[in-house]
C-alpha cells in the first residue's frame, strides 16, 4: 500500500547501462510529459562498461568512457539516484524499497539490473588482493593495488579474463591465466580459433594454464600466491576473478515474476507481471538463431532490448527482433569476431571455412540460412555476413562466396541486393 509519503513515478527503470539508457531513451521519444527514475548502485553516470579495461590501463578517463553526456538526465527530465540499492521489490503494491529506507511507487517498471560475478568456491578469497573485474569500481580498486613488480593470476580465459590480462600486460604486470576448460575464449570461439588467440595471448607474455583450477588463495591477510587442483603452487600478489556472471535476480525472488536461469520476458520485453519489462543480462530474450529464449548477456543486445521496453512502457507496441550471441573484440592487436553458434549443433550443419595466412574465418549453415560466424584476423566482411544471418536470408545460392575477398552485394541475387540498398538509402538524410 502506498502512502502519501512515497515517492511516485511513472516509470522507474533499475539500472543505469545499456539496458536502462535505451528503455529511457525510447520512453522519452514518446511520452515527454511523465516522470522517469532510475535508480542505480553505481556512483556514476551511464558509462560503457566494456571500456573498463581501457580504464585500468590507463588508456582512457571516465570522462572518455560516458555512454552518454554529463546533461542527458537533466535534459531528459530523468530523476537520477545513484550509489542507492533497492532492497525489496513489490510488485503486487507496485513498490520498491531503497537501501535508505525510501520507498518508490511506480505504474510501469523495467529491471535492467545486469548481471553478479561468478565467484567460485574455494579458500582465501576474503585476503587482501583478490578482486573482481565487472565495474568501473573493481577496476579503480585494481589499479589502486598494483605497484611495482606485481604478478597476478587471472581465474578465468573467457572474454573478461583475456580483456583484464591484456589491461595489466599493458601495466607492465606478469599475468597468468587458469582456465578450467581445454582453452581460452571456449564460449565464443571453436577450436582453431581459440588456438589462434592463445598464440597471440601467450606471445605477449601471459602464462596459460588450461583444464586446471584455482583451489586455494594463498598468504596471512594478503594475497601471496594460489595453489591449483593439479597441486602447482604459483606465487602472485594479485588474484582476479573473471570467470563471468550470472543474472541478478534476487531482486524478483519471492515475486509473482517468472524466472527461469534470467527473468523470463516474451518479444515485447513483458516479464509475467502486465507492467514489469525486463532487458540486458538478467533476461532470459528471443534468440533468432535458436528459435527460443536464452541469455545472451552482451552489450548491443541489452541496448536494443531496453529501447523496445521503453517504447512498450510509453504504450507504443513493438516487437524485439531477437538478439544472439555477439562478440567482436580485438586482443593485442588480433581482431576477432563470433557470432551464433560457432561449433555445429548436429550433422545437418553445413560448414564453410577458409584457414590461410593467418586469417581464419568460418560460417555455419542450416537449411540455407547462416547460423553461426566466427573471423579472425580479416573481419571487414563479417558485419555484413552477420546483417544476412539477423535478417534470416536463404543464402544457398552464393554460400560458396560468402568468404570470398571481395564478397559484397554483387554475389547476391539481384532482387536481394537491390532490397538491401532501399533499406541502406532509407536511413540516409535527406537535404
Amino acid at each position: 500500500m502506498t502512502t502519501s509519503k512515497d515517492l511516485k513515478t511513472e516509470y522507474l527503470i533499475i539500472g543505469n547501462s545499456a539496458g536502462g539508457i535505451g528503455a529511457a531513451e525510447a520512453i522519452r521519444e514518446v511520452d515527454r510529459k511523465h516522470p522517469i527514475t532510475i535508480v542505480s548502485d553505481e556512483p556514476y553516470p551511464a558509462y560503457s562498461r566494456p571500456l573498463i579495461s581501457e580504464y585500468l590501463s590507463h588508456e582512457r578517463t571516465l570522462d572518455e568512457m560516458l555512454f552518454r553526456p554529463v546533461d542527458f538526465y537533466e535534459r531528459n527530465n530523468i530523476d537520477l539516484k545513484l550509489a542507492t540499492s533497492v532492497k525489496r521489490l513489490d510488485s503486487t503494491a507496485r513498490l520498491v524499497e531503497l537501501d535508505s529506507g525510501e520507498k518508490i511507487a511506480w505504474k510501469k517498471l523495467l529491471l535492467a539490473t545486469g548481471g553478479t560475478p561468478i565467484v567460485p568456491k574455494m579458500k582465501g578469497t576474503d585476503k587482501k588482493g583478490v578482486f573482481q573485474f565487472l565495474t568501473l569500481d573493481d577496476a579503480k580498486s585494481i589499479d589502486k593495488y598494483l605497484k611495482d613488480n606485481s604478478r597476478a593470476v587471472v581465474i578465468g580465459g573467457g572474454l573478461i579474463g583475456v580483456s583484464v590480462s591484456e589491461a595489466l600486460t599493458k601495466r607492465g604486470i606478469a599475468v597468468t591465466i587458469i582456465e578450467m576448460k581445454d582453452r581460452l575464449l571456449n564460449t565464443i570461439l571453436d577450436e582453431r580459433a581459440s588456438a589462434i588467440a592463445a598464440e597471440m595471448v601467450t606471445g605477449a607474455g601471459i602464462r596459460v594454464i588450461v583444464s586446471d583450477t584455482v583451489s586455494e588463495v594463498i598468504g596471512e591477510q594478503t594475497v601471496e600466491g594460489v595453489v591449483l587442483a593439479s597441486g602447482e603452487t604459483i606465487a602472485c600478489d594479485l588474484v582476479v576473478i573473471a570467470i563471468g556472471v550470472l543474472p541478478r535476480t534476487d531482486l524478483v525472488k519471492g515475486t509473482d515474476i517468472e524466472i527461469n536461469r534470467g527473468v523470463l520476458v516474451d518479444r515485447y520485453m513483458a516479464t509475467s507481471h502486465p507492467d514489469v519489462y525486463c532487458c540486458g543480462d538478467v533476461a532470459e530474450a528471443y534468440d533468432f538463431v535458436i528459435n527460443g529464449n536464452r541469455l545472451t548477456p552482451i552489450w548491443p543486445n541489452a541496448y536494443i532490448g531496453g529501447r523496445v521496453a521503453g517504447y512498450n512502457m510509453a504504450g507504443v507496441k513493438t516487437e524485439y527482433g531477437g538478439g544472439t550471441t555477439m562478440n567482436s573484440v580485438n586482443y593485442f592487436g588480433l581482431e576477432i569476431t563470433s557470432a551464433g553458434l560457432v561449433n555445429p549443433p548436429d550433422s545437418n550443419c553445413e560448414v564453410i571455412t577458409r584457414d590461410k595466412d593467418g586469417i581464419y574465418q568460418k560460417v555455419m549453415l542450416n537449411d540455407g540460412k547462416i547460423i553461426g560466424m566466427v573471423f579472425v584476423k580479416d573481419i571487414d566482411k563479417s558485419g555484413l555476413v552477420f546483417g544476412l544471418m539477423r535478417d534470416r536470408v536463404d543464402v544457398s545460392s552464393f554460400k560458396q562466396s560468402l568468404l570470398a575477398d571481395d564478397f559484397g552485394l554483387a554475389y547476391m541475387p539481384r532482387e536481394l541486393w537491390q532490397e538491401r540498398l532501399w533499406n541502406v538509402s532509407l536511413l540516409v538524410p535527406k537535404n
